[in-house]
């Protein structure tokens, strides 16, 4: 008797102790107990730590409270403005409401991340791509509201969703790359003309200091010269001085009041003093014919005419003389003229011109004896 009263009570024993490990539970701290009482709701959820329920009528189904991050898959889309791209985000959510989220949805879980990929299609649709690019917070938020409206019934709460990338095809990167190099290259010109205007101001106030004093620009000239001497690769040309040209052509006039006493004289001509009284100017310049002022070559062969043609004259009225007689032929004739008017008349005998006469002397040719 005592012995079956002993195996009874181990077996009660024993059967306590199975149906206490049965029933008790231990939910975690970041988990929630929702207990299902013959498939219907039982009470309130189940905090944190050590609870009971009833084996075999009672089921606890524990949901967890974390924050859980879950990457969207890459969806291809149109924008607004046609351009094909695709586009992957990535949603953070939690649970807030247990119960909701074991009744109102079969997997909260999958059911988040379907609406997120079908908000995520509809945001790329609405947008542009400048938009995707540049102003990712708006469709941040505006990706988010569409997520979270259906998600409150089920007991989820987004608490923020990202978009990660933004894929684009080849063509547009390359049509992106070539936008912005033309908008970097219109900024350097703006910069460069910029540089250039404020450059010429500041030249324009140094021209007109070195202007004040012409020594400035061979002191400006010397340090050119400087710097480009530092380079020992280069060959360098020094240009003539300006005011050593000057002072060479100041050297080249002849000195005021210079007269010739004679004039250089040419083949069949006789050559005369200039008579007392007469101003006859000197030559400036080598290759110029005594007597005549010539300030350039092209009157200088002018000149050259001008006596040629005299000369021919004088040949032909030689020969006209010629042929009237020999009484009316001089075998030497030496004119004088005072001038280009001047008179036979007024010559003194010998042919000089009376004292005072002005104009330069001029020279006729004398014709061969015969």
């Amino acid at each position: 008797m005592v012995e079956e009263l002993v195996v009874a009570g181990i077996a009660a024993a024993s059967g306590a102790v199975v149906y206490t490990m049965a029933a008790a539970k231990v939910v975690k701290q970041y988990e929630r107990g929702v207990v299902l009482r013959l498939g219907r709701l039982r009470g309130a959820v189940r905090g944190p730590g050590f609870t009971m329920i009833v084996p075999g009528v009672d089921r606890l189904q524990k949901v967890n409270m974390q924050v859980v991050t879950m990457p969207v898959p890459a969806q291809e889309g149109i924008t607004r403005d046609n351009v094909t791209v695709r586009v992957d985000a990535v949603v953070y959510f939690r649970v807030v409401e247990a119960a909701d989220a074991i009744i109102e949805v079969e997997d909260y879980r999958f059911a988040v991340s379907q609406m997120a990929q079908t908000s995520l299609r509809s945001i790329i649709g609405k947008s542009d791509l400048d938009d995707l690019l540049s102003n990712r917070e708006k469709l941040n938020q505006g990706l988010e509201l569409m997520i979270d409206s259906p998600a409150m019934g089920w007991g989820v709460q987004i608490d923020r969703v990202e978009i990660k990338d933004v894929s684009l095809p080849e063509a547009m990167k390359r049509s992106m790359a070539r936008q912005a190099e033309a908008d970097r290259e219109r900024r350097a010109r703006v910069i460069n003309a910029d540089a250039e205007l404020q450059a010429s101001k500041k030249l324009a106030q140094a021209a007109g200091q070195m202007s004040k004093e012409p020594a400035a620009l061979q002191l400006r000239l010397l340090q050119t010269v400087v710097a480009v001497a530092a380079e020992k690769n280069s060959t360098l040309v020094l240009p003539f001085p300006v005011e050593l040209l000057r002072f060479l052509e100041r050297a080249q006039q002849a000195p005021p009041g210079e007269q010739p006493s004679e004039r250089r004289a040419g083949a069949g001509s006789v050559v005369e003093p200039a008579p007392p009284g007469t101003s006859v100017e000197a030559p400036a310049a080598a290759g110029r014919e005594p007597g005549i002022e010539i300030d350039t070559e092209p009157e200088l062969e002018a000149a050259r005419e001008d006596e040629a043609r005299e000369v021919s004259e004088a040949q032909e009225a030689y020969e006209v003389h010629t042929a009237a007689g020999p009484e009316h032929v001089s075998k030497r004739e030496d004119v004088t003229e005072a001038g280009p008017a001047a008179d036979p008349e007024t010559l003194q005998p010998g042919g000089e011109p009376p004292a005072g006469a002005s104009g330069s002397p001029r020279v006729r040719p004398v014709p061969p004896e015969r």
